[in-house]
C-alpha cells in the first residue's frame, strides 16, 4: 500500500515557476513508478509526466516538454514536478500517481492517486 500527498500548488503569474511535491508513505516506494496528472475543470485527466522506480528514465506530454522536470529521492520518498515557464492553459489540479512496474501514460494504470494540489496560473 502506498498513500500520496501533493503539496506545492499555488497561484502564480504566467511565466513564473512552481515546485510540486508528491510525499509518499511505504517502504517500497523505490520499486513504484510515479506520475503527475492534471485535470482542467471540464477536461478530461491529462498525462503530464512519469518517472521509472530508479529514476533512470522520464517521459513528458509534448505540451509541458522543455517546461516542466520531473525527479525523485527515494531516500526521501519523495517525487518532484518542477514546473517553469508556466502559462494559463497550465492551470489544473495536479495529482501524483504510483505504479507497481514501469510507467505509463494511461491513468487506469495507477492503482494509487493522492488527492491533488491546485495550481492557478494567471495571464
Amino acid at each position: 500500500q502506498v498513500q500520496l500527498v501533493e503539496s506545492g500548488g499555488g497561484l502564480v503569474q504566467a511565466g513564473g515557476s512552481l515546485r510540486l511535491s508528491c510525499e509518499a508513505s511505504g517502504r517500497t516506494f523505490s520499486r513504484y513508478a510515479v506520475a503527475w496528472f492534471r485535470q482542467a475543470p471540464g477536461k478530461e485527466r491529462e498525462f503530464v509526466t512519469a518517472i521509472s522506480f530508479s529514476g533512470g528514465s522520464t517521459s513528458y506530454a509534448d505540451s509541458v516538454k522543455g517546461r516542466f522536470s520531473i525527479s525523485r529521492d527515494n531516500a526521501k520518498n519523495t517525487v518532484y514536478l518542477q514546473m517553469n515557464s508556466l502559462k494559463p492553459e497550465d492551470t489544473a489540479v495536479y495529482h501524483c500517481a504510483a505504479r507497481m512496474g514501469l510507467t505509463s501514460s494511461w491513468y487506469p494504470e495507477y492503482g494509487y492517486w493522492g488527492h491533488g494540489t491546485q495550481v492557478t496560473v494567471s495571464s
